[in-house]
């Protein structure tokens, strides 16, 4: 028995070694074929499939350039329209539907002296900064709380979602039914999508907070209060001021909207009578008081924005 055991050890010992010198072989076989064609290869006559890179060349510069340049072609392109504008207006038929700059002008000088400018300028001012205000107050903690927990985003982001697909128009009726004649309905059909618009930002925002600045966070030994205050916050700032120049544009497109449920006063309202009436330099001088004020607007949020997120 001890001798067909030994015999069984030593065959296997042989057939093992043979194997190991099959599998040390192979490889070094095939390494070497692999290496007698690579020293085969005439390296001079590959193609290069990219060209060189010219290091002289500058990589495209997506930034904002020269400050002054900008401004010189804005200023320009602003000048061509009202050039082309005027052209079209003075000397085809475009001036049925679209009017003309001089008449557009005489108009609103009229307005002025009249004194109804002002005062619907200043109702409709009014109505979007208090909605807008209002929409900013409300958004920024439920777009927070959304993103903070969970229950409270699968209980709240329904409602979100269907009710930016409802146009302000649709439920006009049902607001003033709610809140009667006035500027608080105003106040709510303005409130409605900027509130919508913002929150959904400032979530996203919140959403895409670096998860390394969290982990790092924790690893050492942050708290929530301080992961919330120290890196969500300044993280979502930029966010936020995003939302609110998106806000400020909901606002100033919802406000014709907001003045259908009712007054004499506003731009939206002016714009709606002079539609009505036909007077097309009217309502032109409303839709262009409304353009200018939300570039406006937006312009002095872009100036904040830039103030308060340097570090980035």
């Amino acid at each position: 028995m001890g001798k067909e055991t030994k015999n069984f050890k030593e065959s296997f010992v042989s057939f093992w070694e043979k194997v190991k010198a099959v599998f040390e072989y192979l490889p070094n076989k095939l390494n070497n074929i692999h290496e007698q064609k690579v020293a085969t290869i005439n390296v001079d006559s590959i193609a290069i499939p990219y060209r060189k890179l010219d290091c002289a060349k500058k990589m495209k510069d997506f930034g904002n350039g020269n400050k002054w340049i900008k401004l010189i072609i804005s200023l320009a392109s602003i000048l061509i329209i009202i050039f082309l504008w005027w052209v079209l207006g003075t000397y085809t038929n475009v001036e049925i539907f679209l009017s003309n700059p001089q008449t557009v002008v005489k108009t609103f000088v009229s307005r002025v002296e009249q004194g109804l400018y002002w005062e619907d300028l200043s109702y409709s001012l009014t109505r979007v900064l208090v909605g807008f205000s209002l929409a900013t107050v409300v958004s920024i903690p439920v777009a927070f709380l959304m993103a903070w927990y969970r229950p409270v985003r699968a209980a709240i982001d329904p409602f979100i979602q269907f009710l930016r697909t409802i146009p302000p128009l649709a439920y006009i009726g049902i607001v003033i039914a709610a809140l009667g004649n006035g500027e608080q309905p105003k106040y709510a059909v303005i409130f409605i999508p900027v509130f919508l618009t913002m929150t959904v930002t400032i979530f996203q925002g919140v959403k895409e907070v670096d998860l390394t600045l969290v982990k790092a966070s924790y690893t050492f030994g942050a708290k929530d209060r301080n992961l919330f205050f120290n890196v969500i916050i300044p993280s979502a700032f930029p966010f936020i001021l995003t939302a609110m120049r998106l806000g400020v544009g909901a606002a100033l497109t919802t406000l014709i909207a907001a003045e259908m449920t009712g007054g004499v006063y506003g731009i939206g309202s002016m714009i709606q009578a002079a539609n009505g009436q036909g007077t097309i330099e009217l309502a032109m001088v409303g839709i262009l008081t409304l353009g200018i004020f939300g570039f406006l607007f937006d312009r002095v949020l872009l100036i904040v924005e830039k103030l308060c997120t340097r570090w980035k």
